[in-house]
């Protein structure tokens, strides 16, 4: 499969991690992959810790690297934890930033490896046994980053300046045109196909799956009624998105309330017609899920 990043989309300016560390795949890397040395600290509210609590899921990484789950509000100014305060202060001497999540923590030293979501989950990769997920096959890397750049950009990018009260229409309208053609590549490549990338399961579906939440949790909220009936033509992407919320590894991770709770605490914008128009009956389908051994 070939996916070219966009180009007509301006290119997502996030905070740079303060952390980014990497899990090498021997000792020699200082860091590296053993059972019960890490730690994962999200919270399933943010995008970049429920692509990470999915992915920790598919890999069965419940016993090698537990999960410390923090409150879907941030509890500190700037949207940091009170709870990661101590880890913070441990890796970086006289830290006067908030403490923000997903962290991923050494137990052994008490301090903090990365804090760059896509990083960690390639990282958490390298505690896969046989018979497990492998989120990122070798030799499709470059496609799965460039289906993480389509969303960053073409998706989430894109639906939140669609949906700015401040700006221009012609801004917004351009943005949802964005948006739409995105959607429109997606749809063509899911037409028949059960996943993004080589007929299996990868980081891609999960990085894909996070950004349809937040389009139809978050984003959808400011758009008018119009945009979101166009957005929810696309019937394979959106039948794709309950497919996989059915699976437990994704479904199970879903926090709508905290999802809504985080919004409304972040968000400055305006509510728009789209609020009511609701896509997916997103508990409803996780609920389908037959039972807990389906990844």
């Amino acid at each position: 499969m070939s996916i070219t990043p966009l180009t007509a989309a301006p290119t997502v300016h996030r905070a740079t991690p303060l952390f980014r560390g990497r899990i090498g795949r021997d000792a020699r890397s200082g860091h590296y992959a053993v059972p019960h040395r890490y730690r994962l600290h999200l919270s399933t509210a943010c995008p970049g810790g429920l692509r990470l609590a999915v992915g920790h899921s598919l890999l069965e990484l419940d016993t090698s690297c537990p999960v410390t789950l923090l409150p879907a509000v941030p509890d500190q100014p700037g949207g940091g934890h009170t709870a990661l305060r101590p880890l913070y202060e441990a890796s970086a001497h006289h830290h006067t930033g908030p403490a923000l999540a997903p962290v991923l923590s050494d137990d052994w030293s008490g301090r903090i490896v990365s804090t760059h979501a896509p990083d960690i989950l390639r990282d958490l990769d390298r505690f896969r046994h046989t018979g497990h997920a492998e989120l990122h096959p070798r030799g499709l890397e470059s496609v799965i980053e460039a289906v993480e750049r389509m969303c960053a950009e073409g998706v989430e990018e894109a639906a939140q300046r669609a949906g700015r009260a401040d700006a221009a229409p012609a801004e917004r309208a351009a943005a949802l045109e964005v948006l739409l053609d995105t959607l429109d590549r997606l749809e063509r490549r899911l037409s028949g196909e059960e996943y993004l990338v080589d007929g299996r399961l990868t980081a891609a579906d999960i990085e894909l799956w996070v950004s349809l939440v937040q389009l139809d949790t978050v984003h959808r909220c400011h758009l008018d009624a119009g945009a979101v009936h166009r957005i929810a033509g696309h019937r394979a992407l959106w039948a794709y998105a309950r497919r996989l919320t059915a699976r437990p590894a994704f479904g199970r991770h879903l926090d709508l309330d905290g999802i809504a709770r985080r919004h409304h605490g972040r968000c400055q914008g305006l509510e728009a017609a789209g609020a009511a128009v609701q896509i997916l009956d997103w508990a409803g389908h996780a609920a389908e899920a037959p039972d807990a051994s389906r990844r």
